[in-house]
């Protein structure tokens, strides 16, 4: 029996190197912790495209049944997947094998209770991580039965019931899978578009690098085939496909910040007095949309778990962070990548404007300095630079929902570490170009000095 690595149970879920960090007799033991932790009688288990999903799938099965658990075999699934099945058809619990958009040598878990609600770092991954250390281990007399089931048809429709496929034009559009699932599940749902597809075949060895859109080299060869094929837009999923982002027909790369105030002010358009939520790193654009048509914008603290929690809380309507998760409630509560393109293809069908056209109000009136990281020796020296800048702009106003925000009247700025690296993350948003590179400079040097 191998030790575990306590580094690997994370904030939002599990998550390490294979085999060196997390491997087949850590994951068994973790699923052993999560049927002691939960009590449940049926789970679904999945698993992401990983060279190594296989084999953790199997310890975890293992880990499960031995238990007495029941286990569902949903087979390799998109992460929003397991949230549909864990809801959609009331099991205990899920887990899905998965390390989402990190490089082909991780691997990890993602772990949810019944209705699709998630075990995050302060609601159980503590707990279970304490079982695992202590090497919990317990075999039931009765073992689990495990049964194979096919969910992709039963969460298509859902995703599709959100809007009227007749309303749709025939739009041509990129669409970048990054070798996961999404864009072979966007094929099965017969819109009519014409879709260009881009890297749509699972491959666990991820040959072009980490499966995360969100970093400016993996967008190049979305916007040059847009550019090439003269597409009305571009759309692009992470590797486990719950994340969704999007390029207009110019190829620009449209900031998550903008499709949530977009979207925000659509759902509430539609649903007066209604709820979103959006995370404290940029906050202006979805304030005023979402006031301005009749809504209640809430801040949260960003993190998966943290929005669901709050969503239930709330009972919002919509959900979004700039990193490229939007949430639902008609989808559970949950996050979900297909849904925000489906809804985007019915108002760009409905308004007759270009992608550009739509957006580009966003970017003249809340320009962004986009997320801009820098590397630590050491994660304790987040607080030191935390403090220091709040010393400088003593005058500001100060909220700490979520690291610490500093506002003035034409700019704010969000400061916070990484849950997950050693990494300071800096936002900026102005009322001006020339007062967002001079304050994200100001800043940056506060950071680096």
């Amino acid at each position: 029996m191998q030790k575990t690595d306590p580094a690997i149970f994370k904030a939002y879920d599990i998550r390490g190197i294979y085999p060196e960090q997390i491997n087949e007799d850590t994951v068994y033991r973790t699923a052993q912790a999560y049927a002691k932790f939960v009590s449940p009688k049926v789970v679904a288990l999945g698993r992401d495209v990983r060279l190594s999903g296989e084999k953790l799938w199997e310890a975890a099965k293992n880990g499960l049944v031995d238990h007495g658990v029941d286990v569902i075999d949903v087979g390799v699934i998109s992460t929003d997947m397991l949230y549909f099945a864990v809801a959609n058809y009331r099991y205990d619990g899920g887990i899905t094998i998965s390390a989402s958009h990190n490089p082909k040598e991780y691997n990890g878990m993602k772990l949810v209770r019944k209705d699709a609600i998630p075990i995050s770092g302060d609601s159980g991954i503590k707990d279970i991580k304490d079982m695992v250390l202590a090497e919990y281990a317990y075999k039931s007399d009765i073992k689990g039965n495990v049964e194979t089931k096919d969910i992709l048809q039963d969460y298509l429709d859902k995703c599709l019931s959100v809007i009227d496929v007749k309303s749709i034009q025939n739009f041509k559009v990129v669409a970048n899978a990054m070798f996961g699932p999404a864009v072979q599940n966007v094929m099965k749902m017969n819109l009519p578009i014409e879709l260009i597809p881009l890297n749509e075949v699972p491959d666990g060895n991820f040959p072009k690098g980490q499966p995360d859109p969100l970093q400016e080299q993996n967008r190049e060869e979305t916007i040059e085939l847009i550019k090439e094929k003269q597409a009305d837009f571009g759309v692009a999923w992470d590797a486990d496909a719950d994340r969704f982002f999007l390029f207009d027909q110019n190829g620009r790369f449209i900031p998550g910040y903008y499709i949530t105030a977009f979207l925000g002010e659509y759902f509430v358009t539609k649903n007066s007095g209604g709820k979103v939520i959006f995370d404290a790193r940029l906050t202006w654009a979805n304030q005023e949309k979402i006031r301005d048509a009749g809504g209640v914008p809430i801040v949260n603290k960003a993190g998966h778990s943290f929005f669901k929690e709050r969503m239930r809380q709330e009972d919002a309507l919509f959900a979004g962070e700039m990193s490229g998760h939007f949430y639902f409630k008609d989808f559970f509560y949950a996050d979900n990548g297909l849904i925000p393109f489906l809804i985007l293809l019915q108002i760009f069908s409905e308004t007759g404007k270009s992608v550009a056209e739509i957006f580009e109000p966003y970017f003249e009136n809340y320009p962004i300095s986009g997320e801009l990281n820098s590397k630590l020796s050491d994660p304790s020296q987040v607080k030191f630079i935390l403090d220091r800048i709040e010393a400088q702009y003593a005058g500001s106003r100060i909220d700490k929902i979520d690291g610490l925000s500093i506002e003035f009247a034409d700019w704010r700025a969000n400061i916070r570490g990484s849950n997950t690296e050693p990494v300071i993350r800096l936002n900026v948003e102005a009322r001006s170009p020339k007062v967002l590179r001079e304050k994200t400079g100001e800043i940056l040097t506060i950071i680096k000095g």
